[in-house]
């Protein structure tokens, strides 16, 4: 690690916060429009999960194609940072047709696909050793860049809402240009372009391992980006205008130091442990939520950052544990339907739970988010396991 130039991990966060800031950028728009246009509720999640059924179609089509393989990463990742500028600016074109935001929405997670895993696949390239505190550094950026949308809506108080579209746009692009213009060709050069193997769909049911961290996975994936999208909705349940971006941005910001500080604790605790115990917490924040959303501020403000903080925290374990025990021939046909699986898991839940919000209060609802943390607990035991026995003395 010691021998990769200082400036490039700096770069890949950078670039990384830069191009993942296009996931939620309607989102953080989204009261305007409903206020301009009269759209529901439900609007919010369809458009979010418009974006991701483009984000698990892409990671199919660059899985299937070995695209990160037979192209340098790093112009790869440029490409999808300048098209992914150029579909939000498409959604800001036909923002007022709801089918037509859905489209662009959708381009946007495709473009998505060449920039989150690519971003992983390029410091992978460059570091040998210290590969999993580089990953916890970098999926911390995705975080935080994911909840960057609503840091420029909160901090931009007279930014009309067409200009922090501008803005995010101009911002992926300038993260797609500096990773290519400041990252040489990494030492690590990859092997011949390997296809999505479709026989790995076996080792995740069959190797005990790889199925126990997969459906760990799954079960984080049910809450995660519901738990992204409803956020600002609790929040407008005390704060108005302006604060419930800014709080917004902190709550979900927070992720990237459950996952900076989980990458730090692997070492001393292992992955399997640290996964669980955010996993843990996050579905007991699930759980509070009838208290919570009734106790006094200070209270309602640490349950929120708790919840932040672990929900996203436990990312990089998840991929981490899975990559280690996965066949090392097939690591990437697991990750890729892996990921397509749990992305699916994601809209299933932002969808079912928006339209419930709907009609039924958020104390009722969100508890029930809970169901993917406590079942993908149940499916850690196994790792949890075997690491009590690694860490017993001899």
């Amino acid at each position: 690690m010691d021998a990769v130039p200082r400036h490039v991990l700096p770069v890949l966060v950078l670039a990384q916060f830069a191009g993942t800031s296009l996931w939620f950028a309607v989102n953080a728009i989204m009261p305007d429009l409903q206020a301009e246009l009269g759209w529901p509720d439900t609007a919010l999640g369809t458009v979010t999960s418009a974006l991701q059924f483009g984000f698990i179609a892409g990671t199919l089509v660059f899985a299937l194609g070995a695209i990160a393989d037979r192209f340098p990463a790093r112009l790869v990742f440029l490409c999808c940072s300048l098209a992914g500028a150029l579909c939000t600016l498409g959604a800001w074109w036909w923002v007022r047709d709801q089918h037509a935001l859905m489209a662009w929405r959708f381009a946007t997670g495709f473009c998505l696909a060449g920039i989150y895993p690519v971003g992983m696949k390029i410091a992978a390239q460059w570091y040998r050793q210290g590969l999993g505190a580089a990953l916890g550094l970098l999926i911390g950026a995705l975080v935080l860049g994911s909840a960057s949308a609503h840091g420029l809506r909160a901090w931009g108080q007279d930014l009309p809402w067409d200009r922090l579209m501008w803005t995010v746009a101009a911002l992926a692009a300038g993260g797609g240009v500096l990773l290519y213009v400041a990252l040489g060709e990494p030492p690590q050069r990859p092997g011949a372009a390997v296809p999505l193997r479709w026989s790995a769909v076996a080792t995740v049911w069959t190797d005990r391992r790889v199925r126990s961290s997969v459906l760990g996975y799954f079960g984080h994936m049910w809450e995660l980006y519901t738990v992204w999208v409803m956020v600002p909705l609790v929040l407008a349940t005390r704060l108005q205008g302006q604060a419930v971006s800014l709080a917004a941005f902190v709550v979900l910001g927070g992720g990237a130091i459950g996952c900076i500080v989980g990458g730090l604790l692997v070492r001393r605790w292992g992955g399997a442990r640290v996964a669980s115990v955010q996993l843990a917490v996050s579905g007991a924040c699930c759980l509070l939520t009838p208290w919570a959303l009734d106790a006094p501020d200070v209270l309602f403000a640490a349950w929120l950052l708790a919840w932040g903080v672990t929900v996203s925290g436990d990312s990089p374990q998840f991929s981490a544990l899975t990559a280690r025990n996965a066949p090392p021939q097939a690591v990437g046909s697991v990750l890729t339907l892996t990921n397509s699986l749990g992305f699916a898991i994601s809209i299933v839940s932002i969808l079912g739970f928006t339209a419930w919000a709907e009609s039924a209060p958020l104390a009722q609802v969100l508890p029930w988010l809970a169901v993917g943390p406590a079942l993908g607990l149940w499916a850690m035991r196994p790792l949890l396991a075997e690491e009590r026995v690694a860490r017993v003395p001899a």
